[in-house]
Parts: C-alpha cells; sequence; structure tokens
C-alpha cells in the first residue's frame, strides 16, 4: 500500500515538475513580456520589418541567384534557430504536430522565399507591395478551409473584389500583359497563406517563436544544399551591400520578425494587433522609395488603399 501511494506521489511530483519546466520555457524565452504591456509597438516593429523583404531583396537581385536568396535566408536563420532551441531546451514537437509544421514549412520555407525571390528579378518591390496586399484575404480563406467556418456573403464580395482590382492593377502596369514576375507574386500568394494559416493553428499549441524555429530546422537537410547548389561561383565579387541585405532577410524577415509579431499578438490581443497588417503594403510603397528610388505612383497608393478598405471590411 505504502509503495502505491509512493508511486502515486511520485508521478504527482514529475508531471508538476514537466509542467514547471515548460512554463520556464515560455517565460524565459524570446518572446516572453511583460503582462499589461502594449502589443501595438512590438506589431509595428514586425510590420516595419516585413515590410523591407521585398525591396531587400530586389536591391541584392544583382548579386546572388533568385533561389539562393530564398534558401541563403533560410539556412542563417535555421542555424540561429537551433541555437535557440537548444539554448533554451526546447523539447520536440509531438508527433501529431509534424504534419502541420511540414506544411508551414512548405509556404514559409520555400513556397513565398523562392516565387517572391524570382518576382523581385522581374517587377519594381513597390508593385509587389500592392499584390501583396492579398496575402491576409488568402490566409483568412486558407483559415476558413482548415476550420470549417461558415462566412457570410460580405466575405467573399470583400475578397474577390480585392482580387479583381489588384489583378486589373496588374495588367494595367503590364500593358496588357503579365509579366513572369507578375505570375511569380501571384503563384507565392497561396504559399505564404498556406503557411501563415498553419502556422497560426500551431502558435496555439505551441509558443509562436518555436514554431518558426522548428520549421526551420527541419528544413535545414533541404535548404542547405539548394543554397550550396545555388551559391554564386564567386563569393569574393559579392558586394558588402549584398550579404548585408542576405543577413537581414535572414534574421529579421524569416526569423525576428516573427518573435515581434507573436509577442505583439500576446500583449495585445490577435484581434487588435492583427490589423496592423494593412499597413504593411504601404511600408512596402515606402521602403522600396527609399531603398530603390521607386517611384510614388498614385494609382499604386489608391490601389493600396482600396484592398486595405476591402480587407478591413472584411474582418
Amino acid at each position: 500500500m505504502f509503495k502505491r501511494e509512493g508511486l502515486v506521489a511520485f508521478n504527482l511530483a514529475a508531471e508538476r515538475a514537466v509542467q514547471a519546466r515548460k512554463t520556464s520555457i515560455q517565460a524565459t524565452s524570446p518572446v516572453s513580456g511583460v503582462s499589461g504591456v502594449s502589443g501595438v509597438p512590438w506589431g509595428l516593429a514586425a510590420i516595419a520589418l516585413f515590410s523591407m523583404t521585398l525591396p531587400v531583396t530586389r536591391s541584392i537581385g544583382s548579386d546572388f541567384h533568385p533561389v539562393f536568396i530564398a534558401m541563403a535566408r533560410c539556412v542563417i536563420a535555421g542555424l540561429v534557430a537551433l541555437i535557440l532551441l537548444g539554448v533554451y531546451q526546447v523539447p520536440f514537437p509531438k508527433r501529431a504536430q509534424w504534419r502541420k509544421l511540414l506544411i508551414t514549412c512548405s509556404g514559409v520555407v520555400f513556397g513565398f522565399p523562392i516565387f517572391s525571390a524570382i518576382a523581385m528579378m522581374e517587377v519594381p518591390a513597390s508593385h509587389g507591395g500592392v499584390v501583396a496586399g492579398l496575402m491576409p484575404l488568402g490566409t483568412s480563406l486558407v483559415a476558413l478551409m482548415i476550420t470549417g467556418e461558415r462566412v457570410g456573403p460580405r466575405f467573399w464580395l470583400c475578397a474577390l473584389s480585392a482580387a479583381l482590382i489588384v489583378v486589373l492593377y496588374s495588367v494595367f502596369k503590364a500593358e496588357g500583359a503579365l509579366s513572369h514576375g507578375d505570375w511569380a507574386l501571384f503563384a507565392c500568394l497561396p504559399f505564404a497563406a498556406v503557411g501563415y494559416a498553419y502556422g497560426g493553428q500551431l502558435a496555439k499549441e505551441m509558443p509562436g517563436w518555436q514554431v518558426i524555429c522548428w520549421v526551420l530546422v527541419i528544413a535545414l537537410p533541404f535548404t542547405t544544399p539548394l543554397s550550396w547548389l545555388f551559391m554564386p561561383e564567386s563569393l569574393a565579387a559579392v558586394k558588402t551591400s549584398g550579404w548585408v541585405g542576405l543577413v537581414y532577410l535572414a534574421l529579421f524577415s524569416q526569423l525576428f520578425g516573427f518573435f515581434f509579431w507573436n509577442k505583439g499578438l500576446a500583449l495585445g490581443g490577435i484581434a487588435k494587433i492583427s490589423q496592423l497588417q494593412l499597413l504593411q503594403p504601404f511600408g512596402t510603397v515606402l521602403a522600396a522609395h527609399v531603398l530603390l528610388a521607386e517611384g510614388l505612383d498614385p494609382t499604386m497608393f489608391l490601389v493600396c488603399a482600396a484592398v486595405v478598405i476591402l480587407v478591413f471590411f472584411n474582418r
């Protein structure tokens, strides 16, 4: 009898120790924060970092192959993520979570980075920012398919209207014929939507920073050889600005930007902070103007504003 009671007590103590360890990991993680602090500054910081992705990608397009840009940024981010997971002794994901991790990986590690880098070889970054304004709607559509929720006619009206505006704008800028860059932009949208939606589901099961870290780490066996395959023949010939841009994409666009974003959501609430993403198309257009001296087309701002308004009323 005493052995039986002792075994029960031991099991209870072990469960408490495991729970305490999980709490400690989350409390000391890169996305831990002080409760009650507004999440808006963190959300704005994330949007500022994400807004720079396309302009920076285009700025280093003359130094690297687009596939190298896409894969090397994930390799660098993946190595940093591996260190973080080790430092904080994060346990391996559960077996049921691996499927979602792989789907998320297909979108945010392979699909979006590769197609967006290809697009930036041909179209202006500001143009890409306008098309990327559809990502919140695309993510919502995928999330609806995953959760099986029902939506009203207003959702479909706003979603289709925003898509039509962006397509017409792209055709107008291309003078009636879409370029390969335009098709690459449209191709990267579903990958981003799938990656964000499944990553968002996983963030309900584990801290958001761990989601992106695990996604990057499990992709390393694939991203590393692909980076080597498309590596420049002469690394010495690459300009310093090219390496700086690549490091920015790796650390801020691919990794730390998600840390800020998830921390903002945790502190300020998902419903409130997620609306800040509507500012991203404007941030991309402005960043392209500053970094690449791309013109500020009034039509572009009108299209951005129209998409933002439609997405806002669609929420």
